[in-house]
C-alpha cells in the first residue's frame, strides 16, 4: 500500500476511520458554493463555463454536419466512436504522463490542442471544402487530446481545492457542464439554421481563450501541489496493481462500468421511448433530455451541499437510478415518463459526482492521474462498448424492456457491490430509529455488537 495521503483510506462504506465518510450524529455540510471561494478554482470555473458551452455546440454541429455530408446515421455513428476510440486505447498510459506531469502546464496543451483542432475545422467548413474524412479526424484528434486532458483535469480540482472542499468543486463542476448542456445545444441550434455549422465550430475554437487565460492567471503558490511521479519502468502496472489492491477504489470502478455501460444508454432508450411507445418524435427525445438535464443539474447542486463522499450514498443512489429506470420503464403516459426524467437526472448525477470524489479522496496523489485515468476510461468507454447490446434488447424485445432491463443492471451491480464493500470492511446491516426516523445503514460489527443489550 503506498504512503500518500491517499493511503490512509479504509475499504468500507461507513468504516470509522474511513475520511470520505462522516458519522450520522454529526453530518458535515457546507456551503453549495464553498469552492467558488478559493480564487484559483473561481478561475477555473469561470473557463469552463465557456469552454464547456462551446464544447456542446461544437457536439450538435459535428453530428449536424456528419449528417448533412453522408446522410447516414451509421457515419454519426463513426464519429462518435473516433472520438472515444483514443481514451480506451490509450487512457492508462495518458494517466502515467499525467502522474509524471505538473497539471497546470499539461492543461495549457491539451487545451491549445483542442482549440487549434475546432478551429482548423471551423476553416475547413467555412470555406467549403470540408469532407466527412476531415471530420473523421478532427473527432479522433479531439479524442487523442482527451487522453491527457480529461485525467489532468479531474486532479487539477483537488490541486485547486485541497481535500476539504474536493466534493464541493467536483459537485459546482458537474453543475457547470451540466448547465452548459442546456445552453449550448440551444445556440448551436439557432448558429446552424442562422450562418452554418463551421460558425459553430469557430465559435467553440474561441471559446478556449478563456480557460487558457484563466490557467495562465491562476497563483502558482496557491496551488496544493504534490510530488509529480518519477519517470520509471512498470508505471501502468503499478498503477492497475495499487487499484486491484483498494476494495473501495476496485468496486467503485466496476460499478460505474456497470451503469455507465447499461443504465446510462439514454441516447438509445429516450429515442425509442419517443418513436416507437409514443409516437411523439424529435420533440419528444429533446423534452426527455432537457428534464434529465435539469435533474442532473440539481443533484449536482445537490452533491455541492455535502461536504463527503460517502460510499453507503453511492451504493444508495445506484440502486435509487436502476429502480427509477425499472418504474420509467412501465409509465403509461408520456407526461409521467417525462416528469420522471428529473429524478433520473438526480440519481445518475448523485453517481457521478460520489464515485468521482471517493475514488479522488482514496487514492494517493502520486497515482491520482493514473487512478482516475482508469475511472474515466470506464466512465467513458462504457456507453460506446454496451450501446449495441442495449440496442439489440431493445430493437428485439421493445424500449420498455430494453430501459427496464439496464435499471435491473444497474440496480442488481449496486446491490452486489454494496454487499461486498460491507463485507471487505467488516459492516453489518443495522436497522433502527434516529431522531425519530427510521435508519437503515451499515455498522462495524464490533459496535453492533457493543450496542446489543445484554443477555
Amino acid at each position: 500500500m503506498s504512503t500518500g495521503s491517499g493511503a490512509a483510506s479504509a475499504p468500507a462504506p461507513d468504516g470509522p476511520d474511513n475520511p470520505t465518510t462522516t458519522t450520522p450524529d454529526a453530518p458535515r455540510r457546507t456551503s453549495m458554493f464553498a469552492s467558488l471561494k478559493v480564487r484559483n478554482y473561481r478561475l477555473f470555473f469561470m473557463g469552463q463555463v465557456v469552454s464547456n458551452i462551446g464544447t456542446w455546440m461544437q457536439r450538435i454541429a459535428q453530428d449536424w454536419l456528419v449528417l448533412s455530408l453522408t446522410g447516414s446515421s451509421a457515419a454519426v455513428g463513426i464519429t462518435t466512436a473516433l472520438q472515444f476510440l483514443p481514451m480506451l486505447l490509450f487512457g492508462l498510459y495518458g494517466g502515467v504522463l499525467v502522474d509524471r506531469l505538473p497539471k497546470r502546464p499539461t492543461l495549457l496543451v491539451t487545451q491549445s490542442a483542442m482549440a487549434l483542432t475546432a478551429l482548423a475545422l471551423a476553416v475547413l467548413t467555412l470555406s467549403g471544402h470540408v469532407q466527412v474524412w476531415h471530420v473523421y479526424v478532427a473527432a479522433f484528434a479531439m479524442g487523442l487530446a482527451t487522453v491527457m486532458d480529461n485525467p489532468a483535469r479531474q486532479t487539477f480540482v483537488s490541486e485547486l481545492v485541497g481535500r476539504d472542499q474536493l466534493q464541493n468543486a467536483v459537485s459546482m463542476n458537474s453543475a457547470n457542464f451540466q448547465s452548459a448542456r442546456l445552453v449550448g445545444p440551444a445556440v448551436a441550434g439557432l448558429m446552424i439554421t442562422g450562418v452554418g455549422t463551421g460558425w459553430a465550430f469557430l465559435a467553440n475554437g474561441l471559446s478556449f481563450v478563456a480557460p487558457l487565460t484563466c490557467l495562465l492567471l491562476m497563483r502558482a503558490r496557491e496551488l496544493h501541489t504534490g510530488r509529480p511521479a518519477a519517470r520509471g519502468k512498470g508505471q501502468l502496472r503499478a498503477g492497475l496493481h495499487y487499484v486491484a489492491g483498494r476494495p473501495e477504489l476496485i468496486w467503485t470502478i466496476v460499478l460505474v462500468g456497470f451503469i455507465g455501460t447499461f443504465g446510462f444508454n439514454f441516447p438509445v432508450f429516450l429515442s425509442a421511448f419517443a418513436d416507437d411507445v409514443f409516437h411523439a418524435g424529435a420533440g419528444a427525445y429533446s423534452l426527455f433530455n432537457t428534464l434529465m438535464a435539469v435533474g442532473s443539474l440539481a443533484g449536482a447542486l445537490l452533491a455541492a451541499r455535502r461536504g463527503t463522499a460517502r460510499l453507503r450514498v453511492l451504493i444508495a443512489a445506484a440502486l435509487g437510478f436502476g429502480a427509477l429506470e425499472i418504474v420509467a420503464s412501465t409509465a403509461p403516459e408520456l407526461w409521467l415518463f417525462a416528469l420522471l426524467m428529473v429524478p433520473i437526472g438526480v440519481f445518475s448525477m448523485t453517481v457521478n459526482v460520489t464515485a468521482n470524489t471517493s475514488i479522488q479522496m482514496s487514492t494517493d496523489p502520486a497515482m491520482r492521474g493514473r487512478v482516475m485515468a482508469l475511472y474515466m476510461m470506464v466512465f467513458l468507454g462504457g456507453s460506446p462498448v454496451g450501446a449495441p447490446i442495449v440496442g439489440w434488447v431493445t430493437d428485439t424485445y421493445g424500449a420498455r424492456v430494453g430501459f427496464a432491463a439496464g435499471g435491473a443492471v444497474a440496480a442488481t451491480a449496486a446491490l452486489v457491490i454494496g454487499l461486498v464493500l460491507a463485507r471487505v470492511g467488516n459492516l453489518r446491516l443495522s436497522v433502527g430509529w434516529h431522531r425519530g426516523h427510521p435508519q437503515v445503514r451499515f455498522v462495524p460489527r464490533e459496535r453492533r455488537e457493543a450496542l446489543a443489550p445484554a443477555a
